[in-house]
């Protein structure tokens, strides 16, 4: 069970998020506590993604307080904020590998932005984070045009992790994977966190991998959160989104499943 008096990885307060006259994100508020995998799920389009990289600093916010580990995203000063974007890593929606790097390269990329080490050390790093993710050292040479899926996230992944963050933020981690692969990927998930001890934010719409690997699930709808807890405080929401999304068809067959 966690214990929410504990340390806060993230804590957003009255966060508003806009593209013109639409308002995807409004005044929001969430906090994550550190060491928890913290999962959110929401519609298409529903601005998931945009929290996501409103959060990294991606896209400005038009109102609210963005805090990660402590820091004010807006009082921060470049160099804390360059510490800070050390202490996590993301893994994005498809992967985004550099097509015209290889593996290697990829998982060295983020060492060569921050840190001053030599290609020996780069690449043992890299080959480290490699097996980390059940990939093996001569897969670092491919190109990810010649990568399954499965291994592409793999390879994302290894990325996220090559400066041993604090938090990992994952992107729909299992989106276009089958069910098999989906599978193995939430158990590396759960591996690496019980492992490396670090928090991890997710954004899916997978519901086995919110039953099997998330500690708490926030729903977002109507650019708030909508509901937010264990898997059975979704199913008891009387949302209107929450409940369609967790007691359709889908939601009950989850259920039948994890109750046989």
């Amino acid at each position: 069970m966690l214990d929410l008096n504990t340390s806060l990885a993230i804590r957003l307060n009255d966060l508003v998020v806009g593209f013109g006259d639409k308002i995807v994100i409004d005044h929001l508020a969430l906090d994550v506590v550190a060491g928890e995998i913290f999962g959110l799920v929401g519609a298409s389009g529903g601005g998931k993604s945009v929290l996501l990289r409103a959060i990294l600093g991606l896209v400005p916010k038009r109102q609210g307080r963005i805090e990660i580990f402590g820091v004010d995203r807006d009082s921060a000063n470049p160099h804390d904020l360059q510490e800070l974007e050390r202490r996590w890593g993301v893994l994005y929606q498809q992967g985004a590998l550099f097509s015209s790097l290889s593996v290697f390269q990829n998982i060295e990329f983020p060492m060569r932005e921050y840190l001053d080490l030599s290609p020996r050390t780069m690449r043992e790093v890299a080959t480290a984070k490699l097996e980390m993710v059940g990939l093996a050292p001569e897969d670092g040479d491919k190109l990810p045009a010649t990568l399954s899926g499965g291994m592409t996230k793999r390879v994302a992944l290894a990325r996220a992790l090559a400066l041993d963050p604090q938090i990992v933020f994952l992107d729909e981690p299992t989106s276009g994977l089958d069910p098999i692969a989906a599978g193995e990927f939430d158990a590396l998930i759960r591996t690496l966190h019980q492992t490396l001890k670090i928090t991890v934010f997710m954004i899916t719409h997978d519901l086995e991998s919110l039953r099997t690997v998330c500690d708490r699930i926030a729903a977002l709808a109507d650019g708030k959160i909508a509901a937010i807890g264990s898997m059975g405080a979704m199913f008891e929401s009387e949302h209107p989104w929450v409940r369609s999304y967790f007691r359709g068809d889908r939601g009950r067959s989850l259920l039948r499943r994890a109750a046989s």
